[in-house]
């Protein structure tokens, strides 16, 4: 056997050493979580962490810290204090980022200004105060197209407004006359399923509060950020 043949045949077994001490760290973890933390939840993912000897442990979409055999368990933030990067936040966008094109837009009513080239997708409760300031400030934001989700999460009044919104004969104008007008829109009826669509796909894909938005990208953005934020992160992730 040559020199290189027995170089590489030295590399793949190392490999497959760190492979293998891998898979039984990882098996470690597991094992001894679930024996030890049943409440914790089932573990979807363990990874090592970019801190030297820290695992990460996913459960769902929330995120753990632990040593190799699992004797410990973290809840926090992980912050790269060189980058000055909090890891644990950017970890969880990406877990969280929901794909813009996989959105259903047959459950949501537009709104466009201008030319409407840019995207944007809101989830609100129609007696959220909240997404009320936040449709104020959205005014001034041009050139967008708004797939607005109704999302009634506060209660029976919100799925009673939300029904009556959805089934209004111009949807964007009830919408924001009473958001931004306070002019309550008249009760109608019709297949109203789409607002309850829009609440199992908001648990399904952990949507806790309103507004929260979506951009072209997936990246979530909850809470009522102001209109040049918007702006900022409309020409961002388009």
């Amino acid at each position: 056997m040559t020199l290189i043949k027995k170089v590489a045949l030295a590399a793949l077994v190392a490999l497959g050493l760190v492979a293998f001490a891998a898979q039984a760290q990882e098996a470690a973890i597991r094992k001894n979580l679930a024996e030890r933390l049943p409440l914790l939840g089932k573990i979807d993912e363990v990874s090592k962490s970019p801190m030297p000897g820290v695992f990460e442990v996913r459960v769902d979409s929330e995120l753990y810290y632990t040593d190799a055999e699992g004797n410990y368990l973290l809840q926090g933030q992980l912050i790269d204090t060189k980058a000055r990067r909090n890891l644990t936040e950017e970890r969880q966008e990406k877990l969280l980022a929901i794909d813009f094109a996989a959105l259903p837009m047959k459950d949501a009513f537009t709104i466009v200004r201008g030319n409407g080239k840019r995207k944007l997708a809101v989830f609100e409760d129609p007696n959220c105060g909240y997404c009320k300031r936040f449709e104020h400030d959205l005014q001034k934001v041009d050139n967008v197209t708004i797939h607005l989700f109704l999302y009634p999460v506060l209660g029976p009044d919100s799925t009673a407004k939300s029904q009556n919104h959805w089934c209004a004969k111009d949807k964007g104008k009830a919408w924001l006359d009473w958001m931004v007008r306070d002019q309550i829109a008249p009760k109608a009826s019709c297949d109203t399923a789409a607002v309850a669509r829009n609440l199992e796909f908001g648990r399904k894909h952990r949507i806790s509060g309103t507004p929260t938005l979506l951009f072209a990208d997936g990246t979530r953005v909850p809470g009522a950020i102001p209109a040049a934020q918007v702006e900022k992160l409309l020409a961002e992730k388009q």
